[in-house]
């Protein structure tokens, strides 16, 4: 069994800053723990836009504080995500964004992130793996 706080992982290499930044991640359960999945709690800033694609993961975020506006880039379609609103980003797709507030969300990520990663040029998390153990 594992237990983690937020608290606990502030400061450490589980709490990343995006190089762009417009977020941090605190990332609960990682690829290192191998069950399958990675959950993170992420907080997007207010004003900020971050364009993403999870060309190489399935992504589920659920809205716990704040308000932020998503688009669809493939189709243009706009949602307004509050709390108790959750999306899947279960076709890859292309999306953007922008927080009214600061936007505080629990997102799913299959398959599971290192911990390691940082959005690239184009939005995407590389597809990285923990070395396996002997």
């Amino acid at each position: 069994m594992i237990v983690r706080s937020f608290k606990e992982l502030e400061g450490t290499d589980r709490h990343v800053k995006a190089a762009s930044g417009t977020w941090e991640s605190k990332r609960i359960v990682l690829a290192r723990e191998k069950v399958g999945f990675s959950l993170h709690e992420t907080v997007l800033y207010a004003g900020t836009e971050t364009r993403m694609w999870y060309a190489n993961h399935i992504e589920a975020v659920l809205c716990v504080e704040g308000e932020a506006e998503l688009t669809n880039e493939e189709t243009g379609e706009r949602h307004w995500i509050a709390p108790g609103t959750m999306y899947l980003l279960n076709g890859h797709e292309r999306h953007t964004l922008r927080p009214k507030t600061d936007f505080r969300c629990v997102c799913v990520f299959n398959p599971p992130v290192t911990g390691r990663e940082d959005h690239d040029k184009n939005g995407v998390y590389p597809l990285l793996t923990e070395p396996e153990e002997v």
